[in-house]
């Protein structure tokens, strides 16, 4: 048997990429600026996680022009979607407690008296 940790997203479970990928999986989009502030990241950093995201296909960004202000609006894919939710099942079945009898450590036993 394999342990889960082997399955994980190697793409997504970075810490930074992982909170962006939380992030835009609860909403339909989002700005720049509020991914970057909300995750705590430089404009430089999050472009760079922004890259690798799009690169994995879990990611799109797209730039839209109001007035002379460009904004970039970033969204998850339905695949980054997907791997996100795969990703966080994986999780939780590494920290849920092992199912088996065997892979239990016997419960203490108290004191006997004489």
């Amino acid at each position: 048997m394999t342990h889960p940790r082997h399955h994980l997203d190697a793409v997504i479970h970075t810490p930074a990429r992982f909170s962006i990928m939380a992030l835009l999986a609860a909403v339909e989009r989002a700005e720049f600026r509020f991914v970057r502030d909300t995750v705590q990241i430089s404009d430089s950093a999050l472009s760079q996680h922004l890259t690798t995201l799009e690169k994995a296909g879990y990611v799109t960004i797209r730039k839209a022009q109001a007035g002379r202000r460009t904004t970039t609006w970033l969204a998850s894919t339905p695949e980054g979607k997907a791997a996100f939710t795969r990703h966080i099942a994986i999780l939780n079945q590494i920290a849920s407690p092992p199912s088996t009898p065997e892979s239990r450590e016997p419960a203490p036993q108290g004191e006997q008296s004489e």
